[in-house]
């Protein structure tokens, strides 16, 4: 298999193509000026540069066929995102005015330029893939097919279901002097109806939007049960007579809009966080609109018609889509029932020193010192909803307070409420600013405040992104401080689809670090000042930078210096200038960064000691990891914050030091064994061009199937060891016994 080479931007024949291509040179070593915008990869470009390495996934032959669909959809998801959270912003940005570049030294409408330029190459990739998929597919008899290729009888079968299940939620809007244009929600599929009166010259309009949703349809409809499927939207093109009966359609155009997801609230000014909150859900409603697709071929009339009437530049913000709009919703094919077609499942394997053993977790881990969690090669279930229904249990235990960032119904909410019920102390930190989640959170804390809970939503004007859960349980004589620290949201779903890390102990001062956050929390208690954990907006980003400077010192006296860190994103200025300064003075500095990624390796003189990698694979890469060689007193750090400016500055985010050293073998295991991977990792070179590594056999496993083989191989030798300590203990009971007869 021949290297994967990702440019950050493919070329066009643009008059504008100056601006599309990588960054300029860098400045020599001895020239080296930290505020040169030549050291700096744009943030929306290296993004969409992680989007185009998971579209190489759906490519890849050695993917099962159904996981390959998966990654497609999970493209179109992610560009959809792309253009309400990144364009929504370029674009409020342009019309404020604001004309500031950028440190890369691009301004707000060069950037936007730019994306779009990208979006456009990476559709036409989208529908390449998508139209190689569909061969493989229909091999196995998974088609999409149109309801004119159907044979009469089924289509008149599809016609009965379509009178029963779907005719009677469909709603036309007529548009004329007397029927405005109608509301078009984000991200509906619409149709746009051309019709006439029977034998007459005029055309009306009339807008069908196509209703799919969990509680109506599906996107794709199955012929009698077979996986032959057609689309809604052409089920209800061939049936419109149903709905305009005794007219003539002239046609029927498939159109979809994007709103900006960037609405800020006015936080200094409000009153009432959560009806602030409420308020934003209804504005980011009817938010502007960002992008109109209609399908290849519409009425070049009718395409100027809604790009005047939804307010948008028909030549920047008008896209049209060859062939099927809304990819997205091929995960319901990924969903099919094939086992032969997707990886193989995978079954988490409990923590070495949780599995089989039903004692209290609280003695476990007082016994044991500190555990670290790694999810989803270990269950959410028997480790982190253990941990917190045992507390809910537990007579001893005092009181419970968490945040809660994202998360679902189910085991964590119903700890919550029961605890409460028992009689202790809870206090949650829900964050209505989640993005894409308000409107759940909203509902979680109302539940939540329902049962006597005590609610709270952070400190104003700052998102609450760390993940902690905090309990006081009294031990012997003693108050004792437990906790769960971790990189993930308390999501089971996202558990076992996301790679993530925790660390459930209750070392003495992180648990007086974590009290006095809490405290600052839900209080008036001012920032305090930290004895082990950094925290945003605090100390973390000072520490780190600190620490970076360290490694420098280290570097001059003893050559020593190393610094490494793994995290979704590296965005902040002034920890690339940091590791720019490090890397500059010698010290060796690797990244694993999933996808934004601003700092340049590679560069002459510079930067040749850096080295960025990037893990695509079959689970999302989440977990973080910052590491310190100190001289040889290292440090391990692990928690919720991405090298981001929103992250280090304007969010409370917590990195707990890992101070154990078994749980220190276990980071590095995992630093080394994703450096060394050979099959998921793309090495990111100095001009933003993202290669992926081509092992010497097919057969080599990536780093994520690795550490699966480590978790089982751990669980097994731990359940050797048990057995042999079981049986020591079981042959010295008997040989007690026989001393004692004897």
């Amino acid at each position: 298999m021949t290297a994967s080479t990702l440019q950050p931007i493919l070329d066009d024949d643009d008059d504008d193509a100056d601006l599309d291509r990588a960054p300029p040179p860098a400045p020599a070593a001895e020239e080296l000026r930290l505020d040169d915008p030549a050291l700096f990869l744009n943030r929306e470009l290296t993004w969409l540069a992680f989007n185009a390495r998971v579209l190489h996934e759906a490519e890849d032959l050695r993917i099962p066929l159904l996981e390959r669909v998966k990654f497609l959809a999970i493209v179109s998801n992610n560009l959809d995102e792309f253009f309400m959270k990144r364009i929504g912003g370029l674009k409020q940005q342009i019309g404020a005015g604001v004309h500031t570049p950028s440190v890369d030294g691009r301004t707000p409408a060069e950037q936007l330029k730019i994306c779009l330029t990208r979006v456009r190459a990476m559709h036409v990739e989208q529908k390449r893939v998508f139209d190689q998929l569909l061969v493989p597919l229909a091999e196995r008899g998974i088609r999409i097919v149109r309801m004119a290729e159907l044979p009469d009888d089924a289509q008149a079968r599809l016609r009965l279901s379509f009178r029963d299940n779907i005719f009677p939620m469909l709603t036309p809007l007529a548009m004329d002097p007397a029927h405005p244009f109608p509301f078009i929600s984000n991200l509906a599929l619409n149709l746009l109806v051309t019709l006439r009166y029977p034998g007459g010259s005029e055309s009306y309009m009339a807008r069908v939007k196509v209703p799919v949703s969990r509680d109506v349809s599906k996107r794709l409809i199955p012929l009698d049960g077979t996986t032959t499927f057609v689309t809604l939207e052409d089920l209800i093109c061939a049936n419109l007579d149903m709905l305009f009966p005794g007219m003539e359609i002239d046609s029927a155009e498939l159109f979809r809009v994007t709103r900006n997801a960037v609405v800020e609230p006015n936080v200094e000014a409000a009153n009432d966080l959560l009806e602030l909150i409420e308020t934003e859900l209804r504005e980011r409603h009817f938010a502007p609109i960002v992008r109109l697709e209609v399908e290849e071929g519409t009425d070049a009339v009718h395409r100027g018609m809604l790009a005047a009437e939804l307010g948008l530049n028909e030549e920047l913000d008008v896209v049209e889509v060859d062939g099927m709009m809304q990819l997205r919703d091929l995960f319901e094919i990924a969903g099919l029932d094939f086992p032969d077609l997707k990886d193989p499942p995978h079954r988490p394997v409990d923590h070495p020193l949780l599995a089989n053993d039903r004692r209290n977790i609280f003695h476990i881990i007082r016994e044991n010192g500190p555990l670290l969690l790694q999810h989803p090669y270990q269950p959410f279930s028997t480790t982190v909803e253990r941990f917190l229904r045992t507390a809910a249990e537990d007579p001893k235990v005092l009181a419970i307070k968490m945040t809660l960032y994202r998360t679902s119904a189910g085991a964590i909410l119903d700890s919550l409420i029961e605890a409460a019920r028992n009689g202790k102390q809870v206090a949650v930190l829900v964050e209505l600013q989640a993005r894409f989640d308000e409107a759940a959170n909203i509902g979680w804390a109302r539940r939540l405040e329902a049962e006597g809970i005590h609610v709270n939503y952070g400190v104003l004007g700052l998102k609450t992104h760390s993940k902690l859960i905090f309990i006081v349980r009294r031990d012997y004589a003693q108050l004792r401080r437990y906790y769960h620290i971790g990189t993930g949201n308390y999501h089971p779903g996202t558990a076992k689809l996301y790679t993530d890390l925790g660390m459930l102990g209750c070392d003495e001062g992180i648990g007086q670090d974590l009290t006095e956050l809490f405290n600052y929390l839900t209080g008036y208690s001012p920032p305090p000042s930290y004895r082990k954990i950094l925290a945003a907006p605090y100390n973390l980003k000072r520490g780190l930078i600190d620490r970076i400077n360290r490694e420098i010192e280290h570097q001059r006296r003893d050559g020593s210096g190393l610094i490494q860190m793994k995290m979704n994103a590296l965005e902040d200025i002034d920890i690339t200038r940091a590791l720019y300064r490090a890397t500059y003075a010698g010290v060796r500095v690797d990244l694993i960064v999933r996808d934004t990624c601003r700092f340049r390796p590679g560069l002459p003189g510079i930067s040749e000691n850096a080295r960025v990698i990037s893990i695509v694979g079959r689970f999302l890469e989440h977990g973080r990891i910052i590491y310190f060689r100190n001289g040889g007193d290292e440090e391990y750090f692990i928690g919720s914050a991405d090298m981001m400016g929103r992250n280090l500055d304007s969010r409370v985010e917590v990195h707990a030091p890992v101070e154990n050293p078994e749980l220190r073998q276990e980071l590095r295991l995992i630093l080394d064994v994703q450096f060394a991977d050979q099959r998921s990792a793309w090495d990111l070179d100095s001009d933003g061009i993202y290669t992926q590594r081509v092992p010497a056999d097919d057969k080599v496993k990536g780093a994520q199937e690795t550490l699966m083989a480590v978790a089982e191989k751990r669980l097994a030798a731990a359940g050797k060891h048990k057995e042999k300590k079981m049986r020591s203990r079981l042959l010295s009971h008997f040989q007690w016994r026989l001393r004692g007869k004897d």
